[in-house]
């Protein structure tokens, strides 16, 4: 008998005597870790770990390791098909990779300490159908681990599933005791993984937005001033911050952004509100009471009201007593709103939320649901406000004023972070900072390593993002996303409202290329003053060129504003969001033509030679190709909706967010047959969704022939000098091999030899 089967053999043994006594442990964290001590002992590894599968939060937990920094037990989380762990449960099958950290699989946690270690071995740990957790054992020599080691691993996973799972069953039964111990709940969030949705770097205190009203928290009186003196200032405070908080916007947001606080001066002025207030404070009600009470009574009333959009402004009635009561409170410090300077945590926000929160200079957001494709992180990244998406439902309850570090750079949040995190945050800082500052420096052209031409321009939301397009040298605007005025604003924003929207966009980027796409609305982008009726499944329903289409009215204003602001502008294109036939972009190529001729009639200046595209964004276009080819003048794939209805996958939704996969053989294929088709006809194709600034997406793209990519601005950099590495020979070799795979796995293979040479 060899070593090696003579030492697995001996394994085996050693673990059937932990598995007879675990009953009598009095600690099942010590015998999780005489477990991972033995396993890596006997396999000779320089690390063994156990993750055991959480249940209510469907995730897997780093519960014991030999080999790891110990500080990480209890706070690596993973869910199932996340990271190489997450995988193996996922997959249900053992997982072996010699250089383990250049697998796309590979989930980096800082706080592990795990560089050093290239070798991994993992076994999903299960009875029945019950899973309960994951194996792992690692090495710093690569490709250390061999079919042997596998076959112990699996054996030794079999024998430990009964006590394992009972070792968990006490875990939980421990953890839901503490569960009303808000210091431990505290202490196992105190490190999260999450998803970074727009970058930067910020250290403040936690405020939970909506997590209780105002008006339903009863503090003790002696917090707040009383008297109708006291009142009357916190009024006066009030109109000062909103007054204060309309001209950021307006400087912030030209688009008009100033009008989200429009309701709060209407209820203001309405003398009943302040009357009622004042009323009640003489009558002996404390200032806070009499503001709560009157509060109330009018979000009773509206919501009561028949609209959506009227039951919608009880939000603000809410907002503007929070804000009042804020005022009131004898230790309110110096900030000028409840929200400036802390991270908000919010379960659910709406891009309109957002351009508050932005207005209130909030430090940083965390968001508990969403996606990083979604509306709301695309406007924090405009706006230059750090979001991570952490979707971990704990962090709901961390408790307001506990000091938060996120990293928005990569996404990691640590709540109530030691000294330790907080020194490596600071040097981390000024790295960014230098960093950033040397990529700021942009060649006028970009070309890849064998003199290639490829265009770079930009994905605009917001007019501000203009002056860091100009600045990064973007060869013009790829895509303006043109529903954020209409976001922005409590009504639809009027043909001359929009025009003048328009103007500063052409005059800005004056002489070089623009694409104004059409109101894209629906979905995640709600506008509430639309007052449409719900819609079971609204990614499915009444949105974008459908919605244009059945509003007339809309559609046309927009289609004479763009007109007439792009007069004297060489290059204007108009593009038609998510076109699904023929039929949908003849009609509105239609209503350019009928636009242009009321204009005529009107005696008003237009531009006379637009462009005409289509956004390729639905599966059914891919059979109807030539067609549009042979009507459009040019085509732009969003690649956030085309992965998103090519897969069925939501991709907001938590439950799928692991099928939403860009790099599946379908979607490499749709891309690389669209490319090759319109190729035929000669029209220019751009790509202007979240892969255009994924530099092993761009590998990809350019190996397909594409040739023009638009991204938000602040990629524009990092994307030039990836572009600049690489040779279209490499380019093209790494697509076909791409295309011809047939299985996500084989991609994944191909992705992992392609990092290696490169």
């Amino acid at each position: 008998m060899s070593d090696s089967k003579s030492r697995h053999l001996s394994l085996l043994y050693d673990i059937s005597e932990l598995s007879s006594i675990v009953s009598e442990s009095k600690d099942i964290d010590t015998f999780l870790h005489q477990v991972v001590n033995s396993v890596a002992s006997h396999l000779n590894a320089d690390v063994g770990s156990i993750y055991l599968l959480d249940d209510e939060r469907n995730e897997l937990v780093l519960k014991a390791t030999k080999g790891l920094n110990p500080l990480s037990v209890d706070h690596i989380r993973m869910k199932i098909g996340e990271g190489l762990v997450g995988t193996t449960m996922a997959r249900m099958a053992p997982l072996c990779d010699g250089v383990a950290c250049d697998n796309p699989l590979f989930k980096h946690f800082e706080e592990a300490e795990e560089d050093a270690y290239k070798s991994f071995l993992s076994v999903p740990i299960s009875r029945g159908i019950e899973k309960i957790g994951v194996l792992v054992v690692q090495h710093q020599q690569p490709n250390y681990f061999d079919a042997a080691d596998i076959m112990a691993l699996r054996a030794i996973a079999t024998q430990l599933a009964g006590t394992v799972a009972n070792a968990r069953l006490m875990i939980g039964l421990r953890q839901f005791k503490q569960e009303k111990n808000p210091r431990s709940r505290l202490e196992e969030l105190k490190f999260i993984k999450g998803e970074a949705a727009s970058p930067g770097f910020a250290m403040a205190t936690a405020l939970r937005l909506r997590s209780e009203s105002p008006l339903l928290v009863e503090e003790p009186e002696k917090n707040f001033h009383g008297s109708v003196k006291a009142y009357r200032r916190a009024l006066q405070h009030t109109l000062e911050q909103l007054r204060q908080l309309q001209e950021q916007l307006v400087q912030r947001l030209p688009e008009g952004a100033a009008l989200i606080f429009e309701a709060h001066h209407m209820i203001l002025k309405d003398p009943r509100f302040d009357h009622q207030i004042t009323d009640l404070i003489q009558q002996g009600q404390t200032a806070p009471a009499a503001v709560r009470q009157v509060a109330r009574q009018f979000m009773s009333l509206f919501d009561t009201s028949p609209s959506s959009y009227i039951r919608e402004k009880a939000h603000d009635i809410e907002d503007l007593a929070g804000r009042i009561l804020f005022n009131l409170r004898k230790d309110k410090g110096q900030g000028a709103s409840p929200m400036e300077g802390h991270i908000l945590i919010a379960s659910q926000l709406y891009p309109s939320e957002v351009l508050k929160l932005a207005s209130e200079r909030v430090a940083g957001i965390v968001l508990v649901s969403g996606g990083v494709t979604s509306h709301v992180a695309i406007i924090a990244r405009s706006l230059k406000i750090p979001l991570i998406i952490a979707r971990h439902s704990g962090l709901l309850d961390v408790p307001a004023g506990t000091p938060i570090l996120m990293d928005a750079d990569v996404g990691n949040i640590y709540v109530d972070p030691s000294a330790h995190v907080l020194r490596k945050f600071e040097g981390r800082e000024r790295v960014a900072r230098a960093t950033q500052a040397q990529s700021a420096i942009m060649k006028s052209e970009t070309k890849t390593l064998d003199g290639v031409r490829v265009h770079l321009m930009a994905n605009i939301n917001l007019l501000s993002e203009l002056s860091l397009a100009r600045e990064l040298k973007a060869e013009g605007i790829g895509l303006y996303r043109s529903e954020f005025p209409f976001i922005v604003r409590s009504v639809f924003p009027s043909e001359e409202e929009q025009r003048l929207v328009y103007i500063r966009l052409f005059e800005q980027m004056s002489g070089l290329p623009i694409y104004v796409r059409t109101l894209d609305i629906g979905g995640d982008k709600i506008l509430p003053y639309l007052n449409l009726p719900m819609e079971a499944n609204p990614e499915l329903g009444l949105r974008s060129i459908r919605f244009l289409l059945k509003n007339r009215d809309v559609f046309d204003q927009q289609l004479r504003a763009i007109l007439r602001a792009a007069v004297g502008a060489k290059q204007v294109g108009i593009l038609f969001p998510m076109i699904s036939s023929l039929d949908e972009f003849e009609a509105a190529h239609r209503a350019v033509k009928e636009a242009m001729s009321a204009l005529d009639k009107d005696g008003l200046e237009y531009n006379r030679s637009p462009i005409i595209g289509t956004m390729i964004e639905m599966p059914s276009v891919l059979t109807i190709i030539d067609e549009l080819a042979a009507k459009a003048d040019f085509f732009s794939i969003g690649t956030n909706d085309f992965i998103q209805y090519m897969l069925a996958v939501d991709r907001t939704n938590e439950n799928v967010a692991e099928y939403y996969q860009p790099f599946q053989p379908v979607i490499l294929r749709a891309l690389a047959n669209i490319v090759r088709r319109l190729g035929q006809f000669g029209k220019p194709i751009s790509v202007c969704g979240e892969t255009a600034h994924d530099p092993e997406f761009v590998a990809f793209l350019l190996g397909i022939g594409v040739r023009r990519l638009s991204l938000d601005p602040q990629y524009l950099p990092a994307i030039q000098q990836v572009i600049a590495a690489k040779s279209i020979a490499a380019v093209e070799n790494f697509a076909n091999e791409l295309v011809a795979a047939s299985s996500y796995q084989e991609v994944q293979m191909i992705r992992t030899r392609y990092k290696e040479k490169n």
